[in-house]
This record gives structure tokens, sequence and C-alpha cells, in this order.
């Protein structure tokens, strides 16, 4: 078992927690530099954030799920193609309806290091501010969005979502060692490990929602390459967790894997079945083609 790195004592951690020493968080950084070698020829010239789920691309849904979190600034991690189309979608023209008050900024991740050398990127653009941190390809379902729950809960650690999964996903999440239950889906995280298979510390996975204090980029920076010879997020996160204790709340199937053919037919439908001027008519097309 790997020594703790000296930190804050337990129970001033707790103390910490229990009288709600939140900060405000107003910057999101959304890495969207992934090739998006599952959704394959889709994402052959069109990047994956792009691709739509109904009538906007996906990327659009998360940065208003940053947006209702209380997000005034997004950074987005992009790639080296071209008038990058990503940004080009909120920056180009006229505003996002809806988006007009936020500030976009872009940075480059010149090549494929990573999660964590994605998140890294940012760090001039972050500076010395806490920050939301959401993977573009985990798509919210309509209405269930824990972010600002997440936001909530921060009280100068790190704090991310975790859902529980079984052992045959252990090989592909970063994987929390839980140190002790706070309340009923809050819960102390004493480690992390990136895809543990067999070697699990829990059944607590991580989903893509995070909120980080700016000292995540020092522990990213630090980091020598892990699983799969990249800088993983994971281990960033089990270096704050171990000096500093950290903070999960465990939710449910709110958040769909659009990176997959499976789990964008899925938002597709749950957005299309939420929407008032498509659920009817949508409803019934569905119900003759499973008859």
């Amino acid at each position: 078992m790997r020594a703790r790195v000296p930190g804050l004592p337990r129970a001033d951690r707790r103390v910490r927690y229990r009288a709600g020493m939140t900060a405000a968080v107003s910057v999101a950084v959304i890495p969207c530099a992934g090739s998006g070698t599952r959704m394959r020829p889709a994402t052959r010239v069109v990047p994956k954030p792009l691709i739509p789920v109904v009538d906007r691309p996906v990327i659009q849904y998360v940065v208003e799920e940053a947006v209702a979190a209380g997000v005034t600034e997004v950074v987005l991690v992009v790639d080296d193609r071209p008038g990058n189309p990503v940004v080009a979608h909120f920056t180009d023209g006229d505003p996002v309806p809806g988006l007009e008050a936020v500030t976009f900024r872009s940075v480059l991740q010149a090549e494929p290091r990573g999660l964590g050398d994605a998140v890294l990127t940012a760090r001039g653009a972050v500076g010395d501010r806490p920050f939301v941190c959401l993977l573009s390809d985990m798509f919210p379902r309509p209405g269930r969005s824990f972010t600002p729950r997440l936001v909530s809960l921060f009280d100068g650690r790190f704090v991310m979502a975790v859902r529980r999964v079984s052992p045959d996903f252990f090989d592909r999440y970063g994987i929390v060692a839980i140190d002790e239950n706070i309340t009923g889906d809050v819960v102390e995280v004493e480690s992390a490990v990136e895809k543990p298979g067999a070697a699990a510390p829990s059944d607590l996975g991580l989903v893509g929602r995070y909120v980080f204090t700016p000292g995540v980029f020092d522990d990213l920076a630090a980091l020598d390459p892990g699983h799969g010879g990249e800088i993983q997020l994971t281990d960033a996160i089990d270096r704050g967790a171990r000096r500093d204790g950290a903070l999960a709340l465990i939710v449910g199937d709110d958040l769909l894997d659009i990176g997959r053919p499976a789990g964008l037919l899925e938002a597709t439908a749950a957005v299309g079945l939420s929407r008032p001027d498509l659920a009817g008519d949508f409803r019934a097309t569905l119900e003759h083609l499973l008859e």
C-alpha cells in the first residue's frame, strides 16, 4: 500500500466539510481533443463533440450544464485541426442563444498524451482559480444534471462524481477508494487508481464530472506517464486525495457515454422524449417501430 502524502488530519477535513466553506466556481475546462475512435467513421472529419443529439451538438449541452452550475467562462481544450470547428461553433457569427454571457477561450493540446495532459494544457487559462472539469463525451440526461451539486459541495478539496460499476468495468474506469461515508450519497475519497481491473479498491468509478482546485495542475505536472503510457487525470486525483482528502458524490445513470453508438442512441431518445415539441410524435414513432 502506498504511503499517504502528508496533508490535513482527517478530523480537520471533516470539520471543514461540515462548516460548508464553499468557494465560487466560475470557470469550466472541457477537454475536446479526443479522436473519437469508437464513433468512426462518423468522426473521421466531424469532431466527436460536434456530433448532434437531436438539433444541437453534444458539446453545447455540456456547456449549458456548466452554465447552470454558475460558470461564466469556458476553456475548450482542442486539437490542432485548422479553424477548429468546436471553437467556431461558439465564437463565429451570432452568440449561441442562451450562452450570450459566456466567455469562451480555447487552448491547444498539441498531441494526445492523455486526459491529464489535456487538463494541464488549460493551466495558463485557468490560473489560480478553482474550476469545473466536464468530459464532453459524457452526456447529462435532460433535467438530471448534478454538476450544480458538485459545485455546492466544493470546500477547497477535489470533488468528483462516481457511480457504482460492475466488476466487468473495473478495467474501463478510474476507481476510488473510500475513507468514510459522510452522508447518504457523499463519501470521502482516500485514493484513486486508473483502470485497476481485479485489484479495484471499491466499485465506485469516476464518471467525468469534477471540481478541482488549481493545485491539480501541480499534481499533473509532477506525474510520469501512467496507465497506457498517458498522463492520467486519475493519478492526479489520487495525489490530491492522499494529501488533502477529497469528496465524491455517488450518482446513478444520469450521464450517458455518447462516445459509443449505443450511448448516442440513448441520448437522442432521452432528449426526444423530454421535449414537449417532439415527445408526442417521437413516442408514437418508437411505438410503431417496436410493433
